[in-house]
């Protein structure tokens, strides 16, 4: 017999989403009041081709684009409270 580890699985992904969505979500709200597009840097006005009302958008998109990652990831942690530990299976040969 050998033994399979499910309950690991859906932890491990839960940390992949939760590690994930907090960079994005940190990311957004840094875009959201200190950063700025990088065509800032290279045009000879600020928000010339891309307007704050479309920066913000973007960046208000990246704070739900994060927040459902943890929401996702904590999601799948309960999930992984129903699951077994480990599943077991015969060795085809």
């Amino acid at each position: 017999m050998e033994k399979i580890k499910i309950r690991g699985l859906t932890k491990i992904a839960g940390w992949v989403f939760v590690l994930w969505g907090t960079i994005v979500s940190v990311k957004g709200i840094y875009d959201a009041f200190w950063g700025e597009p990088e065509s800032n840097f290279y045009s000879l006005s600020k928000w010339e081709f891309i307007s704050k009302k479309q920066w913000f958008n973007w960046s208000g998109f990246e704070v739900a684009y994060g927040f459902s990652c943890v929401g996702l990831a904590l999601l799948l942690w309960e999930f992984s409270k129903r699951l077994p530990e480990y599943v077991e299976r015969k060795i085809i040969k």
